[in-house]
C-alpha cells in the first residue's frame, strides 16, 4: 500500500510518499520526475504516526533549523549505484556543498578505479525520490554553478541561501 501526504512548504506543495513505515518518495509538486499520485489511488498518509515525523522535520527545516535526516526511516527506490550516490548525499552537511566530480573521484577510490564518471553521478543525483531530506540541491558543478535540480534552480537557490550558502557565479565548495 502507498501513502501519500501533500505538505505546503514555503517553495510549493510537496508531495510526500511511504509504504507506511518508511518514507519513499518526496516531490515539489510539478517537477521534473513528479511521483505524485493521482487521487484515490493511495491511502492518507496522514493518517499514519510518520507523518508527524515527516511533518515536523520539514516544518524545524523550513524554519532554518538543522534537523537530522539520519533520523528518518528512508527507503528511496532506484539501482544499487543510485543508492550508492544517495548515501553520498546524505553525508553533506547542512550548508556545505560538494560536486559531482567529488563525489566520483570518492566512488572511484573506494572501487579501486582510476576514475568514475561525474555525468553518471548527476544522473544519479537526479533521480533522487526524497529532495530535500536526501539533499540533492547540495550538489552543484565544479566551477560552482547551480546545474541540475528536478525541482528547478530557483529552488535550489533558495535552499542553499536557508543553508546560509551564498548562491551566486563566485559560488564555490570550500577547498
Amino acid at each position: 500500500m502507498i501513502y501519500q501526504a501533500i505538505y505546503a512548504s514555503p517553495l510549493g506543495d510537496i508531495s510526500i510518499q511511504s509504504d507506511g513505515k518508511h518514507v519513499t518518495a518526496l516531490y515539489f509538486v510539478g517537477q521534473r520526475y513528479d511521483g505524485t499520485l493521482e487521487r484515490g489511488t493511495s491511502k492518507p498518509l496522514e493518517a499514519l504516526p510518520l507523518w508527524k515525523t515527516i511533518e515536523t522535520y520539514l516544518t524545524r527545516y523550513f524554519k532554518g533549523e538543522k534537523p537530522d535526516p539520519q533520523k528518518l526511516p528512508l527507503a528511496p527506490q532506484g539501482t544499487a549505484f543510485q543508492k550508492r550516490v544517495w548515501q553520498k548525499l546524505l553525508a553533506i552537511p547542512y550548508g556545505e556543498v560538494t560536486t559531482y566530480g567529488a563525489i566520483a573521484a570518492e566512488i572511484a577510490q573506494e572501487t579501486g578505479k582510476p576514475h568514475f564518471s561525474a555525468r553518471a553521478v548527476g544522473n544519479a543525483v537526479g533521480r533522487n525520490p526524497i529532495s530535500i531530506i536526501i539533499p540533492c540541491h547540495r550538489v552543484i558543478g565544479k566551477d560552482g554553478s547551480l546545474t541540475g535540480y528536478a525541482g528547478g534552480i530557483e529552488r535550489k537557490k533558495w535552499l542553499l541561501e536557508r543553508e546560509g550558502r551564498r548562491a551566486a557565479p563566485d559560488y564555490l565548495p570550500d577547498a
